[in-house]
């Protein structure tokens, strides 16, 4: 706790308005709500298959989980964690993601490509809308500037689901901000997003210093 907490305060200083926190196991989640209640920014609380972590998480006051319905389990499951966040009025970011598409999708595209994570992330947005939970925002993310930006473009084509944008993997501080800038400044000169993230293989506070930039830019 002391070291994450320690590295917010730093990301705050360099201009961070958000915090993303992987949550990996049970000790991580019941850390959240000591976090939570010293950081001077929202919490966001990433959530990987497990959802009684994600049920944790809420408990502990997060202001928004990264989830993908689709991969934790039972319609059962899901609605314990959807009604669980419906009653505490925490958003729900579904992070679509190249390398972790569902199978049958690769199968159908053959590869990777916008239609297969627009679809992708269709099919978790309809888990949520078939519950009657619109608090949602996604995330389709990939390693390649251009397949992340086709795909941003194809879904805001189709939806006017908030974006949260994102170069996944992008690299090192240098290949990554070059990447990053690339790819979130075509978007965001084209009105597309809402969030913005970048990912760099550094000090998390180098990603905020080159996202403040790119949105100086653009």
């Amino acid at each position: 706790v002391p070291a994450t907490l320690d590295e917010i305060f730093r990301l705050v200083q360099a201009g961070c308005e958000m915090v993303r926190l992987a949550v990996l196991d049970k000790q991580a989640a019941e850390a959240l709500a000591e976090i939570k209640a010293a950081s001077p920014i929202p919490i966001v609380a990433d959530i990987h298959f497990d959802y009684r972590l994600a049920l944790i998480a809420l408990q502990s006051g997060v202001d928004k989980l990264r989830l993908n319905p689709g991969n934790i389990g039972s319609p059962e499951r899901v609605r314990a964690v959807v009604t669980e966040a419906k009653a505490r009025g925490v958003p729900i970011r579904i992070g679509v993601n190249a390398g972790s598409l569902e199978k049958d999708l690769i199968e159908k595209y053959g590869h990777p490509t916008p239609e297969a994570m627009v679809e992708s992330g269709m099919r978790h947005l309809e888990i949520l809308d078939d519950l009657n939970f619109d608090q949602v925002i996604i995330s389709l993310k990939a390693p390649e500037v251009g397949l992340t930006v086709d795909a941003y473009r194809l879904f805001s084509r189709q939806s006017d689901v908030p974006l949260h944008l994102g170069v996944t993997e992008s690299g090192t501080v240098w290949s990554g901000s070059i990447r990053s800038s690339v790819g979130l400044g075509i978007l965001l000169s084209e009105v597309i997003g809402d969030t913005i993230r970048v990912s760099l293989s550094g000090p998390a506070e180098e990603e905020v210093k080159v996202a403040r930039e790119i949105l100086r830019a653009t």
